[in-house]
């Protein structure tokens, strides 16, 4: 399937998923919201791709919605008048995903669920959408140009994304606040200072160490990955680790009988392992246990 709005590409096992509106610095649209949701999907079940990495075209990362867009440029629908009962009983409903659901939370979502790291490489502006949706990834990454920023009360509305349930956790609460209370666009050296990026590199290095990292994420069993990524994220949101210690009994016991037993193997033998299991047939029955 082709993008309009993206380049989908693999090589080495490696996505290079990139956002491709240079002319609107990579501004964020429905049909992106749309595409990227195909692509996470997608990717999540390739047996080809074990991580992906996300950058955006030309000189920008995303500069946040498109604010040209004919109506309502987060194309949500006025006329209706949607209730926190609606979000729990019709939240699947076509009308409540097409004209009230958060496009970019349906983004992060789908990011959410995905069962390969994603490794985000912020190569320019990322305000707004642009930074939100990397908060669902697992790494981030910023070149020395890159600017962030979490402006929405600059222009009188929220925060969105589920960006209220990763900041905080990247962050921490009152970091996560005072960026998203003062709009703020921070230099790529301020968000490192934060813990919001992993490093800061020169533009012509950040495709470079992100898919460095990429490589050493992608010889590894893609299933014992797939699951860690998914205990990782849902444990810590647990009110007790026994609840984490119930799923980590469950996925232990399962690795160890098959990627498990390449792993031992390829130790003693003082070899690199070669995994087979594939994320599309050997997940364990206890998946997804949420």
């Amino acid at each position: 399937m082709s993008y309009n709005t993206l380049r989908y590409e693999v090589a080495d096992n490696i996505l290079t998923l990139t956002l491709n509106r240079p002319e609107q610095l990579n501004s964020f649209t429905v049909e992106m919201a749309n595409e990227l949701i195909d692509a996470f999907n997608r990717a999540s079940d390739d047996d080809d791709v074990r991580a992906i990495v996300v950058t955006g075209e030309g000189r920008a990362f995303c500069a946040g919605m498109d604010l040209n867009a004919a109506g309502n440029v987060f194309g949500l629908d006025e006329d209706l008048e949607p209730t926190m009962e609606d979000m729990h009983t019709r939240l699947d409903d076509p009308q409540m995903i097409a004209s009230v659901r958060d496009t970019g939370g349906r983004v992060t979502l789908a990011i959410y669920d995905c069962k390969k790291p994603v490794i985000a490489a912020i190569n320019g502006a990322a305000v707004g959408i642009g930074a939100t949706m990397t908060c669902a990834m697992d790494i981030r990454l910023a070149s020395e140009h890159a600017r962030i920023g979490f402006v929405f009360n600059k222009i009188g509305i929220t925060p969105e994304a589920c960006s209220t349930w990763f900041l905080p956790r990247i962050v921490g609460m009152s970091q996560a606040l005072e960026w998203c209370y003062t709009g703020d666009i921070l230099k790529a050296e301020e968000a490192l200072a934060g813990g919001f990026v992993k490093a800061v590199l020169p533009a012509d290095k950040l495709l470079e160490e992100a898919y460095r990292i990429a490589g050493r994420i992608a010889g590894h069993s893609p299933v014992a990955i797939a699951l860690t990524r998914q205990m990782m994220y849902r444990n810590a949101a647990q009110p007790h680790p026994i609840e984490a210690h119930r799923v980590d009994s469950l996925a232990i016991f399962y690795c160890s009988q098959k990627s498990g037993k390449e792993g031992v193997a390829s130790f003693l033998e003082k070899r690199a392992p070669v995994y087979t299991d594939k994320v599309s047939t050997d997940m364990p029955p206890f998946y997804p246990w949420w």
